[in-house]
């Protein structure tokens, strides 16, 4: 991992993620003139910081079944063969490879593993800064966006509208609000 400029507020440690103030959405183009938007429920990431940025790792994991767009039929719909294929790959994962560090601005790249289909993907981010909550904990935060195409996963079902064009966009963008807690 390369790191150009370590943060002010950097501190080595071994980090979990804190669902109930993290969230991880995603959305695609719709019908070539709106974007559907969802999220994923669960989900569950570790940080280790070594005491050399440069060693920082990153594991992430999805449960994909968790998908929610909000419209039942949808979700249903998402979790098949068509798309995330979730029987036979109920979890999807994210592994970091490579982190520059240049002030709050953050750029990781990692394998994405999707449908068993691995390919990498870079997150580009912001990071929100490191505070001490009211019990105690030791949280950071940040935030991160990657943009990847569905097709790349194996994720390619399309449906062609009677005006022209397709009903789904092939780039997925990816979103990330994520807060993690220091552990002791």
């Amino acid at each position: 991992m390369d790191t150009t400029t370590t943060h002010p507020q950097y501190i080595a440690g071994t980090w979990k993620l804190d669902p109930a103030h993290s969230e991880l959405s995603f959305s695609v183009r719709h019908l070539a003139i709106s974007k559907v938007r969802g999220s994923f429920e669960n989900f569950d990431a570790t940080i280790v910081t070594g005491e050399n940025p440069a060693d920082t790792t990153i594991d992430a994991t999805i449960e994909v079944a968790s998908v929610n767009t909000n419209q039942a039929q949808r979700d249903e719909h998402l979790r098949t063969s068509d798309f995330f294929k979730v029987d036979e790959f109920p979890t999807a994962t994210y592994a970091a490879k490579d982190i520059t560090i240049d002030g709050d601005d953050f750029t990781v790249t990692g394998d994405l593993t999707l449908r068993g289909v691995t390919k990498p993907v870079t997150l580009k981010g912001e990071f929100g800064g490191v505070t001490t909550d009211g019990y105690g904990q030791t949280k950071a935060g940040a935030s991160a966006t990657a943009k990847f195409n569905r097709n790349d996963f194996g994720v390619s079902w399309n449906a062609a509208v009677e005006a022209g064009g397709l009903t789904l966009g092939d780039e997925i963008t990816l979103n990330a609000e994520i807060q993690v807690v220091l552990q002791k």
